[in-house]
């Protein structure tokens, strides 16, 4: 068996599905979606920040909820039946201040629910969380679903067709919340003294620098790696490809990771992970033209996400214990995928056309190896950190 059968295996992996192949129709197509509908490219930009943005407010806000109230699964189901039903807005809105309100309020409730889930997810597992990537990868599965076929929807019926697609995802999600169960035994567990001493550990503060760094990296990346192969003449479909097999390879990664961390521990993987990190940066700013190249630099992604994420889940679950699961969760969606990606996408903006891709891919591998120093320098005792009781 991959997890202990009193996992609840399919009903945790099918939130993560549909969670994922929300993101996986709206970071390629969003951005197109609002040129048809004739944003300019400065209002584009601001309103895909707002996706990033909610990242940082959603999921403190839910985190401190849950960690205070507890209810962490109506919660959850709470949140996602906000998002599915305040997406239409987007039906409704006229112009780009109502659009941007709306994009608000819903990305809010749907970015606040994914690490409250993380820690139900973990609650589960118990003591196997090294098996949490066996239940994260059908979110990779979702991802690649909705590249593929959102893509495929639109050529057949249009731009229009996007945000119906969106929409019946949101109900996916909302669905899966229902199936997926509670976990008694976060209502008994009892934290080991407060957050803040939990934050003040060095080890922790590196790890938040680490999350952030290389978040950060993936700004150009996500915000513009499409852009790049446009301008060197790749096709929409092998543009497409290219996104899908980083994604197979995260996919792939996320198999053994159950096997990976036990063996190799965090810090060698972690180290290992933002040196390649900063390799494949390094590959896409100088070898676009290269199609053998830009393979290999996509496999990449398995490290630079797939190894990173399954090590980082894995750390906040053993830092922060108890009542602090939310809030710890929280905390690495926040500084990472949302401070940390908004900057990076920030950053990239203003140096893509004053410096160039090459050198703002530069960037982003100056940032991963400077997270690798951090690991080095401050994460050698990780392994020894004792775990949750």
């Amino acid at each position: 068996m991959v997890v202990d059968a009193r996992v609840p295996y399919w009903r945790l992996s099918g939130f993560y599905f549909f969670f994922f192949a929300i993101l996986g129709a709206m970071m390629p197509y969003w951005g197109v979606y609002l040129r048809q509908e004739g944003f300019a490219s400065a209002e584009i930009g601001a309103l895909l920040a707002i996706l990033v943005l909610t990242k940082l407010i959603g999921p403190n806000t839910l985190g401190w909820i849950t960690d205070h109230v507890g209810q962490r699964s109506r919660l959850i189901r709470a949140a996602s039946l906000l998002a599915f039903v305040t997406f239409p807005g987007v039906f409704l809105a006229d112009g780009f201040w109502s659009l941007a309100a709306v994009m608000v309020v819903f990305s809010f409730f749907w970015n606040a629910t994914l690490p409250q889930f993380e820690a139900l997810t973990m609650n589960h597992l118990g003591r196997d969380t090294h098996r949490y990537s066996m239940i994260r990868l059908w979110g990779s599965v979702g991802f690649i679903v909705t590249v593929v076929g959102m893509g495929w929807l639109m050529d057949l019926f249009g731009h229009g067709a996007m945000p119906w697609g969106v929409m019946v995802l949101f109900l996916g999600i909302f669905l899966a919340s229902l199936a997926a169960p509670d976990h008694d035994g976060q209502r008994r567990q009892r934290a080991s003294g407060s957050i803040l001493g939990v934050l003040r550990r060095p080890e922790v503060i590196a790890l938040f620098a680490v999350c952030f760094l290389i978040q950060a990296s993936h700004g150009p990346y996500y915000a513009f790696f499409s852009i790049y192969l446009e301008d060197n003449g790749y096709s929409k479909a092998a543009t497409g490809g290219l996104w899908a097999l980083g994604v197979v390879a995260e996919i792939l990664v996320f198999l053994v990771m159950h096997r990976l961390i036990p063996r190799f521990g965090a810090f060698r993987l972690l180290l290992v992970t933002l040196l390649l990190t900063g390799l494949r940066w390094v590959l896409t700013a100088y070898f676009i033209q290269s199609v053998p190249v830009l393979l290999f630099a996509q496999t990449l992604h398995a490290f630079s996400f797939g190894v990173y994420h399954a090590v980082a889940i894995d750390l906040i679950h053993r830092f922060f214990t108890g009542p602090h699961q939310g809030r710890g969760q929280a905390l690495y969606s926040s500084l990472s995928f949302g401070l940390g990606g908004a900057a990076g996408t920030y950053l990239s903006g203003l140096t893509w056309d004053g410096l160039g891709p090459a050198l703002t891919f530069d960037l982003a591998a100056a940032f991963a190896f400077g997270g690798a120093v951090i690991v080095a320098t401050m994460m050698r005792g990780v392994d020894r950190t004792p775990g949750r009781e």
